[in-house]
């Protein structure tokens, strides 16, 4: 998945991302996963924070989005 969110927040291959907390909720026939991400480069030194909101419907059809926040 790391490489889904790398391509929707357009950061460099060289980069990283280090998952530094989620959670999770379901309202409105959504269940969502919200993930907190450092951005680090190749030397390791941390170059942003990101928030990623994964979320699927849990009705037909069970479409999946992810938001950049």
């Amino acid at each position: 998945m790391t490489d889904e969110y790398k391509k929707a927040l357009g950061i460099p291959a060289d980069h990283t991302l280090t998952e530094i907390s989620s959670t999770r909720e379901q309202r409105k026939g959504q269940d969502a996963d919200i993930y907190v991400f450092e951005e680090r480069n190749a030397a390791g030194e941390v170059v942003g924070t990101h928030q990623i909101r994964d979320t699927m419907s849990i009705y037909p059809p069970q479409t999946r989005r992810i938001i950049v926040e």
